[in-house]
């Protein structure tokens, strides 16, 4: 399927109609390969945490995706693949819904550069080109050192709720895969939230 969909793909002067065929299979290939995701529980997180530094709190972590070879099918016929990773941090309220201190986002993608043969992992605003697909995944899903919030922010004495996502960014897609995502849950592929509780030690007086 791979090779066939390629071919047809690199053909710019091909006729509507045989783009429109491209386009279909690649639509159904998708589905191919969000269902089998979806089916072998898609997307997980392997290992989260946050860690303090003298000025700001950073997250890693790491995801775990099935179905990587149909995935490669997909960005290897020109299809960049959106992911988002969210994170939110809250202090409870007995008297009150809990507080927001902090929410951020990062969008990272993967897509493929036929001419140079490159995979390209685009994470925020940074990018970084690999020769092979295994480490341009490795890349994708994991987040290193990325900053979410500053120390000076949390107060001394106080638990926190951390919260992390990493999902599927459907609304990034091209927009004929984002009118097959309408409506169909095997396409939210989604870690789920992870949550876990801060406690900030009181500084000695």
């Amino acid at each position: 399927m791979t090779v066939s969909i390629l071919h047809c793909w690199k053909k710019r002067s091909d006729s509507p109609r045989r783009r429109t065929s491209c386009w279909l299979a690649l639509l159904v290939l998708w589905a191919t390969l969000v269902c089998s995701m979806a089916d072998a529980a898609g997307l997980e997180f392997r290992y989260t945490e946050l860690v303090a530094s003298e000025q700001e709190y950073l997250i890693n972590a790491a995801v775990n995706l099935q179905m990587r070879p149909r995935l490669q099918e997909m960005v290897e016929a020109g299809v960049a693949i959106p992911f988002r990773a969210e994170f939110s941090l809250t202090r409870p309220r007995w008297y009150w819904f809990s507080e927001t201190v902090a929410e951020q986002v990062l969008d990272l993608s993967l897509s493929y550069h036929a001419l140079t043969r490159q995979y390209r992992v685009k994470v925020g605003g940074l990018n970084r080109n690999f020769s092979s697909f295994d480490e341009a995944m490795r890349a994708l899903l994991s987040l290193h050192n990325w900053s979410v919030v500053e120390r000076s922010r949390l107060r001394d004495g106080e638990t926190y709720s951390v919260s992390l996502r990493f999902r599927l960014d459907v609304a990034s897609l091209p927009k004929p895969f984002q009118v097959a995502a309408l409506g169909s849950r095997d396409l939210d592929l989604t870690t789920g939230w992870t949550s876990w509780a801060l406690q900030i030690p009181r500084e000695p007086r």
